[in-house]
């Protein structure tokens, strides 16, 4: 370790979305901030975000936004006051980042490119003269229970103010793999223990095997823990190999977080715009049409062909079966699993395939007005490293946006 040490006004650790915010609200407020980013680029993960095209946030007022958040919404109410989805516009937009709104008022660069918003975080740090040391912090030095000095593994900073902002667990390649929850844990705070939040889902239901790359949409999900309803929305999922995933079981995984000592299942309603009556008057419709026909050939109008011989296995009516002798309560069977078609969950993708963790530094521990621990003067939060998460749609990257405008503006 060199034995001068540096100086700074505050040291950012992590060079990601809430880092990088962080060290920019800083620095604008006139602060010498040095940022510790292991990766050759900051933002490795916001690069790949919203798969490439980054979801910046959510066009939403700040009670959708808390509606998204299922625990600790209260603890975000004064960041995402200071700091709104309409600040995060103005702030990429002041920065020559075009955004556009789409489907869900979810906000991307009118690019489509997630790279545009992390070079234009990189280039306003060159631009504020913030210092980027490519070193991993390992401990923080603290006196008197305040924070003096960062360690990395070759010298000291000296600095009475501090930001975790490493992220959590998920896609650890980018350098999320966990290391803050240590640094944290060291100066006694506690750690949820970090769950994956936003993962694909696992089914050993041969349904999925075989309607494996299947996309539907306009869909209704719901999903349920012990039979209790615990989320339910319209939209677009995949199947895969393993169980299904897309945007729709991306936001229902939010919601199970006891595996082990509850059972899941999810039902799909694949037809959510038309009611059982309405629904058996569209068969009758097709029956008629196609009267001479198979029943597997007859349900074209209404179901991708590859769920066809997996809805009338279900029901158990022979695919080769013709219409006209379909009988009345086998078309009753047919409209109940067009509208409940279930899916036992067994467990979800490991950690390292979450779009983002649940889990990490209590909140009871964080002042909500500072993003300050309450244990340590000094130490601040900001970011995935906290036990905050949301559903999909822009919302994790706004608590990331809020929470670390407000970090760096408390420091």
């Amino acid at each position: 370790m060199s034995t001068k040490p540096i100086l700074a006004d505050a040291v950012i650790i992590g060079g990601g979305a809430a880092g990088s915010f962080c060290a920019i609200t800083a620095a604008r407020r006139g602060l010498s901030v040095i940022v510790l980013e292991p990766n050759e680029k900051i933002g490795r993960k916001l690069r790949i975000t919203g798969k490439g095209r980054c979801n910046v946030t959510n066009n939403s007022d700040i009670r959708t936004v808390m509606n998204h958040i299922p625990d600790h919404s209260r603890f975000l109410y004064g960041a995402l006051t200071r700091f709104s989805p309409e600040d995060t516009m103005q702030f990429y937009e002041d920065l020559g980042i075009p955004l556009k709104t789409e489907r869900g008022n979810r906000v991307f660069p009118v690019s489509d490119n997630a790279n545009d918003i992390a070079d234009a975080l990189q280039n306003e740090l060159r631009r504020l003269g913030v210092t980027i040391i490519h070193e991993k912090a390992v401990d923080l030095i603290t006196e008197d229970g305040r924070i003096c000095a960062v360690d990395t593994s070759n010298q000291r900073i000296r600095t009475d103010r501090c930001v975790i902002a490493t992220g959590g667990k998920s896609y650890p390649k980018t350098g999320s793999e966990g290391s803050g929850y240590c640094l944290a844990s060291k100066l006694g705070h506690s750690i949820v223990s970090p769950l994956p939040s936003l993962v694909p889902l696992v089914s050993d239901d041969r349904c999925c095997a075989e309607l494996q790359g299947l996309s539907l949409r306009n869909i209704e999900l719901s999903a349920f823990e012990d039979d209790k309803s615990i989320y339910r929305e319209r939209g677009e999922m995949l199947f895969s190999h393993f169980g299904i995933t897309g945007p729709l079981v991306l936001s229902a995984s939010a919601h199970m977080r006891h595996f082990g000592t509850a059972e899941y299942k999810v039902i799909l309603d694949l037809k959510p715009a038309l009611d059982e009556k309405t629904l058996d008057l569209r068969i009758l419709r097709d029956f008629s049409k196609y009267q001479n026909k198979a029943i597997r050939n007859a349900l074209g109008d209404l179901l991708p062909k590859a769920m066809i011989p997996v809805i009338l296995s279900r029901i158990a009516v022979p695919g080769g079966k013709p219409v006209h002798e379909i009988t009345k309560e086998e078309r009753k069977k047919l409209v109940h699993e067009l509208k409940n078609f279930t899916i036992t969950i067994n467990g979800t993708r490991p950690i390292e395939e979450a779009v983002v963790t649940a889990g990490g530094v209590s909140t009871d521990e964080i002042n909500p007005r500072t993003m300050e621990s309450k244990l340590v003067s000094g130490l601040y939060f900001a970011g995935e490293i906290m036990d905050l998460d949301a559903y999909t749609g822009g919302y994790n990257l706004q608590i990331a946006w809020s929470t670390a405008n407000l970090a760096g503006n408390s420091l």
